[in-house]
């Protein structure tokens, strides 16, 4: 069977909470965010993944992804990548999309980008190295990041533009796992919060 990747999101934060651009600054996560990071790693426990134990793990370095992966059961397997960052949102970092719209209607990250932050095609390609990785893979992957890369990473595993990302939510500490139909780039689940109703 052809290696699918996991997707793990991390926890809430009080920013996410509030809506916030949160790129690089690095935040933690709030007891509801630690709570749904166990139920998580519950879930990825059990059958049928029963602790993932042939997969690798590689967890972004900000605290709020290293914290859902130790919570979860993941800590001492996963291995920091700077490549699962969040989006550098530059000028737009801890701004609203809302506050974000005042001083630039019109505005969409996936089309636009952002001023003094990451570029598109800097994203893309980030993107594109978690997808190649997980591919040469033999073995399922599970990384534990944020937002906007693993919406990106979706978009590029269908081989979209990035802008599709824009059509795809991804919640705080969901699981959405890619991998294959028909012998083409799929989604399995996306966005799946099961856990949380545990």
């Amino acid at each position: 069977m052809a290696p699918r990747i996991l997707l793990a999101r991390h926890g809430q934060t009080a920013w996410s909470l509030a809506g916030k651009h949160t790129g690089r600054t690095d935040v933690p996560l709030l007891e509801e965010g630690r709570r749904g990071a166990k139920l998580l790693g519950e879930r990825l426990h059990r059958p049928p993944l029963d602790g993932l134990s042939g997969a690798e793990v590689r967890t972004s370095p900000l605290t709020r992804a290293r914290e859902t992966c130790e919570l979860a059961g993941f800590g001492e397997r996963a291995s920091e990548w700077d490549t699962l960052m969040e989006w550098d949102y530059g000028a737009y970092e801890g701004m609203t999309p809302d506050e974000i719209q005042a001083v630039n209607p019109g505005w969409l990250i996936w089309r636009d980008g952002v001023p003094d932050g990451e570029t598109l095609a800097e994203v893309t390609a980030r993107a594109d190295e978690v997808v190649a990785w997980a591919r040469a893979a033999d073995r399922d992957v599970l990384v534990f990041a944020h937002g906007h890369i693993l919406r990106s990473i979706g978009a590029r595993w269908l081989g979209l533009p990035l802008d599709f990302a824009a059509r795809i939510r991804l919640n705080p500490t969901s699981l959405s796992v890619l991998g294959w139909a028909y012998g083409e780039p799929a989604i399995e689940s996306w966005n799946d919060l099961g856990h949380l109703a545990g």
